[in-house]
């Protein structure tokens, strides 16, 4: 059995959505079947809820009032696409409590995940896109606002931009989002971030490895971020459903791997979450997330 990944997870990361539903919700719970099934030893880290008065620091306080009392309006919970029940509220305050947890964890040792998150199309107004608030935008501001970090640099390969957090964290210096995403995939109108790389459709592992080594090394050495937040979507894979990549499994854990070389060379701590990923077999999603995680954590042994 492998040493123990740190992995910040909790029963709240799923909550009930109507039936049928195509947002892959079970997979936040699937993704520790998967790692045992990997032979992955786990040490669950449960979060604490992450506070009112955090989550409005990024969001509008009467859409977080919304959210919390379950009453978000019928056009914005269509923009999200999906009910915002009591439940998804207690999921919501979960998630973005366990991505700042896994950022202090990373801070104190180098490395932690969530398992969920990465719920980058929230804006400052409002969820969209299965995204009720921007963890990673909650968790960055509040690293920062407390002084734990100077700078935090969102690294983001989910196959959609990262709008949201690029609409929060616009004209900041001290919280930067980097974005490598399909170009003619959602959203339709891709927001400004600090570093856009948009890519052609089939971009296959060998071409999108390169350049995101390129990218990556020249981001971290000219700004030096105390912390990266990485955004590890499963949906660049050649076989997701809303993805127009075409990276392989292979492929995918090179590019998580990859990442966390790229900071543990440099002393860089990194957070990760899971970020997208879509297709009719959830198990087969968790499966692709936890062999990112897994990848991801052996790397910081290399």
């Amino acid at each position: 059995m492998s040493r123990p990944l740190p992995l910040f997870h909790h029963p709240d990361y799923v909550a009930a959505l109507p039936a049928g539903h195509s947002f892959p919700m079970s997979k936040y719970a699937l993704v520790l079947q998967a790692l045992a099934e990997m032979g992955q030893a786990v040490e669950l880290i449960p979060p604490e809820p992450m506070p009112t008065h955090w989550l409005e620091a990024v969001h509008d306080p009467d859409y977080v009032a919304a959210v919390l009392g379950a009453e978000v309006d019928p056009a914005r919970e269509r923009r999200i696409g999906f009910p915002v029940t009591l439940e998804v509220a207690r999921r919501t305050v979960a998630v973005a409590g366990g991505t700042y947890g896994a950022s202090l964890r990373a801070l104190a040792t180098g490395f932690a995940a969530n398992g969920a998150g990465g719920s980058h199309h929230a804006l400052p107004d409002g969820g969209a896109g299965y995204c009720v608030t921007n963890d990673l935008a909650i968790a960055a501001n509040r690293v920062v606002a407390e002084g734990r970090a100077q700078r935090v640099l969102i690294v983001d390969l989910d196959v959609h931009q990262g709008d949201g957090t690029a609409v929060i964290f616009a004209g900041r210096d001290d919280v930067l989002t980097f974005s490598m995403h399909a170009e003619r995939n959602f959203p339709v109108r891709k927001a400004r971030g600090f570093r856009d790389v948009a890519l052609p459709d089939g971009m296959e592992d060998a071409a999108y490895l390169a350049l995101l080594d390129t990218e990556l090394a020249a981001l971290l050495d000219a700004h030096r971020p105390d912390l990266v937040l990485f955004q590890a979507g499963v949906d660049p894979h050649g076989e997701d459903r809303l993805g127009r990549l075409a990276l392989s499994d292979a492929g995918l854990a090179a590019r998580d791997a990859q990442v966390v070389r790229a900071c543990r060379a440099r002393g860089i701590a990194i957070a990760s979450t899971l970020g997208g990923g879509y297709a009719e077999d959830r198990m087969l999603v968790a499966r692709r997330h936890a062999a990112g995680l897994t990848a991801q954590w052996a790397a910081m042994a290399d």
